[in-house]
């Protein structure tokens, strides 16, 4: 079994880059809790503050492997920045983040995943369905991107990024899904909110039964409803707390 070379950069980098590190590390254990990883494969990234670094984890390490200090900072390009950095970054995946990264500059982080809901659902022609109210957040602010293969052609970036426009949740097809926010926390219930959207128009096609189809007047006022709710705070600074004491509770480890 090949040892992970071990690094601390807690007090080495920023106390901003470290809390974004802190709040990444915890969101790729957040993957694996609620059964969204992909062996090896997807990746979450974010971008730190007031920079064009972003972060993104280490190629070959599993999700539940995943610290604070062995994210791998990166430019928009996708070189690494750190020259004693032990790891190295998959080209292939870093395809998708830098293409939404570089048109999003309000957005700290995207997440992509492979689930077989996200999967599914994005390979119907009819795409997401109103059925549900996971699925009224997603449709406020959804678009699609067609399958191109391994996502390894630079020119594909341009029309992902056509494709994506100013929404916050993507389904691609063929393929899986990809959400984007302001924070770390935001991206993270904008992917549960999809994914839980996904399983049920899922189990709802799987009775043969007649389904029951929100209005559009109700997609269109999702977000102003949501506001109330979340008391002026969106739904990711509400919950995004009580999500990082869970990951502290199972993983200890990952603020390292």
């Amino acid at each position: 079994m090949l040892e992970i070379p071990m690094v601390n950069l807690k007090h080495k980098v920023s106390v901003q880059e470290w809390q974004i590190r802190v709040d990444l590390a915890a969101c790729y254990r957040l993957m694996v809790m609620h059964g969204w990883d992909d062996l090896i494969h997807t990746h979450i990234s974010a971008r730190i503050p007031g920079t064009e670094h972003l972060l993104i984890n280490a190629f070959g390490l599993a999700f539940e492997e995943v610290t604070a200090s062995n994210l791998v900072k990166i430019d928009i390009n996708g070189n690494i920045i750190d020259k004693d950095c032990p790891f190295e970054i998959n080209p292939a995946g870093f395809t998708i983040h830098s293409a939404v990264h570089e048109v999003r500059h309000d957005d700290i982080c995207a997440i992509h995943v492979h689930t077989n809901e996200t999967i599914a659902v994005a390979s119907l022609e009819e795409g997401l369905l109103p059925l549900s109210q996971y699925s009224m957040f997603a449709l406020a602010s959804m678009s699609y991107h067609s399958y191109e293969g391994l996502a390894v052609n630079a020119d594909e970036k341009l029309r992902l990024q056509d494709d994506l426009g100013e929404a916050n949740f993507m389904l691609l097809r063929n393929h899986g899904a990809l959400t984007m926010g302001e924070t770390i926390g935001d991206a993270f219930m904008h992917m549960y909110d999809l994914i839980r959207a996904c399983q049920i128009q899922l189990q709802v096609m799987a009775t043969n039964m007649n389904p029951v189809y929100a209005p559009q007047s109700i997609v269109d006022n999702i977000k102003a409803q949501a506001s109330v709710v979340h008391t002026g705070k969106t739904g990711g600074e509400t919950a995004w707390p009580a999500m990082v004491r869970r990951v502290a509770r199972l993983y200890p480890d990952f603020a390292d």
